[in-house]
């Protein structure tokens, strides 16, 4: 069989909106869920979005190198294959503590997927692509988001909630026959001592360098915001279906365009302070069209424009910061590791600040993280710097 390396790389990117589903499936119907499961707390609830994230939490930093010993295209055929089968029993809508075990075994997958994918893009992608490979890759949550809310939210409301898990298990199941198909057989695996180091020494060893660190530490806040924003922001603003799909599909549309434009001419550190830049000046417009519909519709798909600047970035960090492939992977672990701690965190501390504080609380959430990313960089480049 053929297989063209810019066909792996789609192939690859629609494994990433599979796994990115296994948040929005959840996340763009977050009313339903709730309603299904009244009584909970809403920090509980936002779990149940955001639980997905915790093998990440622990595994991250390990997940690039334990994948290659392993093998990519069986890591993500059994990653897929498996999503499939958790998203089955969810479309079962067992009670509440077996959903958030279900959810948390599900987060496995989605590290697998998470991590092997990106690792391959940059591996099997032509040179003169990777930008746009990566970029792309970038994209596949909001890509997620934005088309889940398109199928999931009227289809939810017309059938309710089962039908969308058993659209995302068939989805799953056929990446996974993709996978298998158009993925070359793996080799033997890396053999590298650094999988066998103890977990605390490899976290010392990655958080220590401000090369390796630099992407993820970015991400985390971008994260921390990002799903929470999608999940949350909507429905404040009057017209939730239309922000729900316009919000990441703005993201998608700067990243895509503006994004790979200005990667080619600026580093992928200093677009990602840009970017944090712009989401602090579109939350403040935000602040000061709160409880009007149209100000704040205009200001909400400007900090997801903004935010579509860091995500882009982020993840074009990764190769221009660290040479060798063993640091790329240790730095995409880093970046699933953080990235998932701020999926994983973001929606239930959201959830609790807009409960006590209204928007205020949100307003507050997103700029917090945002000046923290530029400062966090600042530091981290006056570091390599020093070192060099």
């Amino acid at each position: 069989m053929i297989r063209s390396p810019m066909l792996q790389v789609f192939a690859l990117w629609f494994a990433g909106l599979g796994a990115a589903a296994q948040f929005s499936k959840v996340g763009v119907i977050f009313g339903p869920i709730s309603a299904a499961y009244a009584g909970a707390s809403e920090v509980t609830l936002g779990l149940v979005v955001s639980i997905v994230g915790f093998a990440g939490l622990i595994f991250g930093t390990t997940a690039g190198l334990l994948v290659a010993r392993l093998g990519y295209r069986r890591v993500l055929v059994t990653a897929l294959a498996a999503g499939a089968l958790l998203s089955l029993a969810e479309a079962l809508m067992p009670p509440l503590s077996l959903m958030l075990g279900l959810r948390a075994v599900e987060g496995v997958a989605h590290l697998a997927i998470v991590v092997a994918a990106p690792v391959l893009i940059a591996q099997i992608a032509p040179r003169e692509r990777q930008g746009f490979a990566m970029t792309l890759w970038s994209s596949f949550f909001a890509v997620s988001f934005a088309f889940t809310a398109w199928i999931g939210r009227p289809l939810v409301a017309a059938w309710g909630i089962p039908p969308l898990f058993l659209i995302h298990a068939f989805y799953m199941a056929a990446c996974a026959v993709m996978m298998w198909f158009l993925l070359p057989p793996d080799g033997t695996g890396e053999k590298t001592g650094r999988v066998q180091a103890s977990l605390l020494r490899q976290h010392g060893e990655i958080y220590a360098s401000a090369r390796v660190a630099a992407p993820a530490i970015g991400f985390f806040c971008y994260t921390l915001i990002y799903v929470a924003l999608l999940t949350l922001l909507p429905p404040e603003t009057g017209h939730p279906a239309f922000l729900a799909s316009a919000m990441p599909l703005a993201s998608i549309a700067v990243s895509m365009t503006l994004g790979v434009w200005m990667l080619g001419r600026i580093p992928a550190v200093s677009m990602v302070q840009g970017g944090f830049a712009l989401a602090i000046a579109a939350t403040l417009a935000l602040w000061a069209g709160w409880g009007h519909g149209p100000a704040m519709q205009a200001a909400a798909l400007a900090l997801a424009a903004a935010l579509g600047l860091v995500q882009g970035a982020s993840f074009a960090a990764i190769p221009q910061l660290n040479e060798g492939r063993e640091d790329r992977a240790r730095a995409a672990g880093a970046v699933a590791q953080l990235g998932n701690l701020g999926t994983t965190s973001g929606t239930p501390l959201l959830a609790a600040l807009m409960a006590g504080h209204g928007g205020r609380g949100l307003i507050f959430f997103v700029l917090v993280p945002s000046l923290s990313g530029i400062l966090l960089h600042q530091w981290l480049s006056a570091r390599r710097r020093a070192s060099a």
